[in-house]
């Protein structure tokens, strides 16, 4: 479905550096490099730019290390002049460092990072209207504030989101128009606009960072050789820690992911906290998505089509386990203090240390024990 072929008006400058993506900021940026002298050698070294930079950081960070996307705060005021160029040329270097970087994985998750921080303000932020007349060609919102969408858009953007209520045969459809009723705050009318225009917004900035890299020369990405050296390394200490923990045994497993296991085994039906845990965890250690389908089966609402599609969901996107606050927070943390000597460690905060510290300890059983057969063949 073609976006709208006329966007609408959009002069706010707070929603430009709050949204620096949108078609509309691109002039009102190039004014602000005008006008205050930015320049690429500005962007790329000048002191100007210092504090830019440090948030373009900071955004190419969360893209790798964060499952909710770029940090909402920014590091400055946008409701001030500063805070504005900083918000606005912070994405725009980032935009260079990924571009820069040659790879479209990455560029993939910056660009999701980018939509899911903007599908958080959203949701509060009455520029909604605007920037959803900006992606979306047939979308209204009644005087109850009741959103509703043409249906080619709605087929478009909802198939690359996972849950029951984006399916069209659980929608209110008519007269080719689809309405998103409440379901609640999560799944406000509200929310599931921001939610839908996050698809469209990644998918632009996704192209907007593609087109970018084609048109680096040389020299540009000799200059941006040390931000996208950082990125880089980011990414891979995260595959290493992954590959370390690829060959954990059973055995090896923390109580918290057991626990998730034999509940859905007891065909208990675990909650949505418990079960990303469980698929995510399962990606971590390596077990095949196939395998992490299997553990839903005996669950009472298992569904082969549903389950597939988000296990292998969940495994593209990379998702992090969540630490042992955040269990304990959701009802899926499976210990008391004195259950499991490991877990009462003041240090262990997160499942995935919990297999390291397993694996470290029997190694060094094993070495131990080699040590000893090898000692006593020695007194033989």
């Amino acid at each position: 479905m073609p976006k709208p072929f006329a966007i609408p008006d959009l002069s706010d400058k707070v929603t430009l550096a709050r949204y620096p993506f949108l078609p509309q900021a691109r002039e009102w940026i190039a004014q602000m490099a005008v006008q205050h002298q930015i320049d690429i050698d500005e962007l790329l070294d000048g002191s100007m730019m210092d504090r830019a930079r440090v948030r373009a950081r900071s955004r190419l960070v969360d893209s790798v290390d964060s499952d909710e996307g770029v940090e909402v705060a920014s590091v400055g005021d946008i409701h001030t002049e500063e805070g504005r160029l900083l918000e606005a040329f912070s994405f725009y270097y980032a935009r260079l460092v990924v571009g820069a970087s040659e790879d479209e994985r990455l560029i993939s998750r910056w660009a999701q990072a980018e939509a899911e921080r903007a599908q958080h303000i959203l949701v509060r932020d009455d520029a909604i209207t605007s920037i959803a007349n900006t992606y979306i060609s047939q979308i209204e919102c009644d005087e109850n504030g009741l959103w509703k969408m043409g249906l080619s858009d709605f087929i478009e953007l909802c198939t690359g989101i996972t849950g029951s209520r984006w399916r069209l045969p659980n929608c209110d459809v008519k007269d080719g128009w689809v309405t998103l009723h409440d379901e609640g705050d999560k799944y406000s009318s509200r929310a599931k606009v921001a939610r839908l225009l996050r698809e469209r917004m990644k998918e632009d900035i996704k192209l907007d960072a593609m087109e970018k890299m084609t048109k680096m020369d040389e020299s540009l990405l000799i200059r941006l050789a040390e931000p996208v050296g950082m990125i880089r390394g980011l990414v891979a200490s995260r595959t290493a820690e992954t590959i370390a923990l690829i060959g954990a045994g059973e055995e090896d497993w923390p109580p918290c992911m057991r626990k998730a296991v034999a509940e859905l085994a007891q065909g208990v039906n675990v909650n949505h906290f418990g079960r990303v845990f469980l698929a995510s965890m399962s990606r971590c250690i390596g077990l095949p998505a196939e395998t992490t389908v299997d553990f839903f089966r005996p669950a009472p609402d298992f569904s082969e089509g549903t389950t597939t599609y988000q296990v292998n969901h969940l495994y593209e996107r990379e998702y992090t386990p969540s630490g042992c606050s955040k269990l304990k927070v959701n009802h899926n943390c499976a210990v008391q203090r004195g259950d499991d000597r490991l877990c009462d460690q003041p240090w262990m905060d997160h499942p995935l240390k919990y297999i390291r510290a397993k694996q470290r300890r029997r190694k060094r059983q094993e070495v131990l024990e080699v040590s000893v057969e090898s000692h006593n063949s020695g007194d033989a």
